[in-house]
């Protein structure tokens, strides 16, 4: 394990920025431990929803910045850019036992997870063989306040811990990462539950704008559209004959089957999911496509029409 004064390293990355403050109390509370070396890798500004994408075509900036009992680096990169640096090396001396990424405002339930650059963060690090852990926190509007993320923080401590004992002894299995969600009420929480990744997601659409001045920025969770849109958007190479569109919430897809994670979430548990990267499709999907490729590739292109 690598370790610094016998302690064992976590890394912290996220999605919605390194001055978020479901980093900070993640932070806060790892550190309140004592027992751990922490490093920070984030990005410097929100990269809510970006997914697993990576910086390809240009340099990446590392700027060391002060956060209290930690080693902390603001990155011009994706979440998953910031995990691929802050494991290569080239910024810690050493490469974290265990990577948390995270804690998101909104929940990451379902096919979010598809979207979320929170689970890109720990996904990355799965890529790396480094044990890792995606937690978010289900931000409900006019309900939910920031104290809640050192609640949720708080809640998440004795998994982290216990994870790292599993990973100190050898005992994690290597081919999964975990996926956190915490309910909204927090404080009166139902305990842990193993869930399965389930299939609901925010129905999205797009309404044509007139300005960008217009437009409304979407939340992390992507269940809020009146957040007035980022002032900083650089708009200087629009063209004045460009149509302008803006995402809007059409509705949500909702899944039924008892062991999924939102539902488990909506219950009042804190979910715990184990994922992968491999996205196969069913049996069913795979034998109807056996046959399938078979007769297309008998037939002319001409039969089939």
């Amino acid at each position: 394990m690598a370790e610094e004064g016998n302690r064992t390293t976590i890394m912290i990355t996220n999605d919605d920025g390194i001055d978020a403050p479901g980093l900070r109390a993640l932070v806060n509370s790892l550190v309140a431990t004592n027992l751990y070396n922490i490093q920070v890798c984030a990005p410097d500004s929100e990269k809510s929803a970006v997914s697993h994408s990576i910086t390809w075509l240009h340099p990446i900036a590392a700027k060391k910045v002060h956060i209290d009992g930690t080693t902390a680096y603001a990155v011009s990169g994706t979440p998953a850019d910031c995990t691929s640096l802050g494991l290569s090396k080239s910024l810690f001396p050493s490469v974290a036992d265990l990577v948390v990424s995270g804690i998101n405002m909104g929940n990451n339930c379902g096919y979010h997870i598809v979207y979320s650059g929170t689970v890109a963060g720990a996904r990355e690090a799965f890529f790396h063989d480094i044990p890792s852990i995606s937690i978010s926190y289900d931000w409900v509007k006019e309900k939910s306040n920031l104290h809640d993320f050192t609640l949720a923080a708080q809640a998440c401590v004795p998994i982290i811990s216990a994870l790292l004992v599993d990973i100190k002894n050898q005992r994690y299995p290597q081919k999964c990462f975990l996926n956190i969600d915490v309910p909204s009420n927090v404080a009166n929480h139902k305990g842990y539950k193993l869930t399965k990744q389930g299939k609901v997601l925010t129905k999205m659409g797009w309404k044509q704008i007139a300005s960008e001045a217009e437009g409304r920025k979407m939340s992390s969770d992507m269940t809020n559209a009146d957040i007035p849109a980022h002032a900083d958007v650089n708009t200087s190479s629009i063209s004045p004959e460009s149509l302008l569109f803006s995402r809007e919430v059409k509705g949500s897809q909702l899944d039924h089957d008892d062991n999924n994670d939102h539902k488990s979430l909506q219950e009042g548990y804190i979910t715990v999911t184990p994922l992968a990267a491999i996205s196969q499709a069913g049996e069913d999907c795979q034998n109807y496509f056996k046959d399938w490729l078979q007769n297309v590739s008998e037939c002319p292109s001409s039969s089939a029409l």
